[in-house]
């Protein structure tokens, strides 16, 4: 079998008269973290909608572990995790309880369900708040719940519409460590505005602007690429890189 995990290949969307995406074409290895970049609305979060199969693609093709989205719809959502942008948490529920629910609804078995949950806790040092209802928790707690969920199948594949978001920066380290950790058995396509959420956590990315490809490459040739056209004056290096992509 292949290792490459995540294959977009011509993909295109388009709502009414807006082009979200023209075109992605973009590939993930197992064992590899590659990012989406771009400004709200530049398409990310279209294009990690349409890679899970939330949403079908006009044109193009999307295969993960080798299925088809759109023809083997069910086999490829299996092989899948995702983390939506703000994703959305039953917070009257126990964190245990949520992630239990969650197991049973993928599928798994009383025993399954209990190792998974074993599994992830620990993975995701959830232990201390397994009893707390979710909206309970802060912001960098219910991001580990979110990922907590799309783990408990051990799914070959992550989707992650930006998975920082909203954190501050201890939490922001330690969720980008624990993707890190996850990256070496997985292929984790990411999606994020911030290039130096690219930097700390992916191997390679693309900038997305108004649906298509503008660049790509390694976090390194990006930034440096990027710093060539710099505006002067205008927030950090990493702002003023992205800044360039975005409007130049």
């Amino acid at each position: 079998m292949s290792d490459v995990l995540i294959t977009m290949h011509g993909v295109s969307k388009s709502f009414g008269s807006l082009c979200a995406l023209d075109g992605l074409d973009l590939s993930v290895s197992r064992g590899e973290i590659v990012g989406i970049l771009g400004a709200n609305g530049a398409g990310k979060s279209t294009a990690m909608r349409l890679a899970v199969g939330y949403l079908a693609v006009d044109r193009g093709t999307i295969r993960l572990a080798g299925y088809d989205v759109a023809r083997n719809a069910l086999a490829a959502r299996r092989s899948v995790g995702y983390l939506p942008e703000g994703m959305p948490l039953w917070g009257e529920m126990r964190v245990g309880a949520f992630l239990s629910s969650v197991a049973e609804l993928r599928g798994l078995n009383r025993v399954a369900r209990g190792i998974a949950i074993e599994r992830v806790v620990q993975a995701l040092s959830l232990g201390e708040v397994i009893e707390r209802t979710i909206d309970r928790l802060s912001k960098g707690y219910r991001r580990r719940v979110g990922l907590a969920q799309a783990l408990l199948h051990d799914p070959e594949v992550l989707i992650l519409d930006e998975p920082s978001d909203g954190l501050d920066p201890n939490q922001k380290h330690v969720l980008r460590k624990m993707v890190r950790d996850l990256s070496k058995r997985k292929s984790i396509l990411l999606s994020t505005h911030a290039l130096d959420e690219v930097e700390a956590l992916c191997d390679r990315a693309v900038v997305l602007h108004r649906g298509r490809i503008v660049a790509g490459g390694t976090p390194r040739s990006l930034v440096e690429n990027a710093s060539k056209k710099a505006l002067k004056g205008e927030g950090t290096a990493l702002e003023q890189a992205f800044r360039s992509y975005t409007m130049g």
